[in-house]
């Protein structure tokens, strides 16, 4: 309670104080079943060809990319899946966190587009950084389980 009543006097509108409580939940499951959805998205195209990526795994010393190249797609893909369900929540993120540094390091370094190339990758890789260290939250199916990492 004293949180709350801190938190509103702080508040430019107080009378919004009600509605930022009510909906922090829901906002934040929303942003984890979207960033889940689409990492899925981005992971399709490499589930359905999983040896498609060797040869950009290996140009990144990744070796050997007959491992590296389905592995990056099963974290995308099923990865993504876990997210949006909150399933193993904290490491699916964590999985994907790496994967998104990797791309950061790619688009910023090795093709030379700095912040301009990294940037996306970097905004993606802080959210499932905060999912990595908050977990799904009481909206996934890890709560439900009353299990988590």
């Amino acid at each position: 309670m004293a949180l709350q009543s801190t938190t509103r006097s702080r508040l430019i509108i107080p009378a919004l104080a009600p509605v930022y409580t009510s909906a922090h939940e829901t906002v934040e499951t929303i942003l984890r079943v979207v960033a889940g959805l689409l990492l899925v998205t981005h992971g399709f195209g490499k589930i359905t060809n999983p040896f498609g990526t060797i040869g950009m795994v290996e140009g990144l010393g990744f070796y050997p990319g007959i491992f590296w190249s389905p592995l990056l797609a099963a974290t995308e893909f099923f990865g993504g899946i876990l997210v949006t369900i909150g399933l193993f929540t904290r490491p699916a993120s964590f999985a994907a966190m790496i994967v998104l540094l990797v791309t950061v390091y790619f688009h910023g370094i090795v093709q030379n587009q700095g912040l301009m190339g990294a940037e996306k990758s970097i905004l993606w890789a802080a959210i499932f950084l905060f999912f990595a260290f908050r977990g799904g939250n009481s909206h996934s199916v890890d709560a439900r389980l009353s299990r988590t990492f």
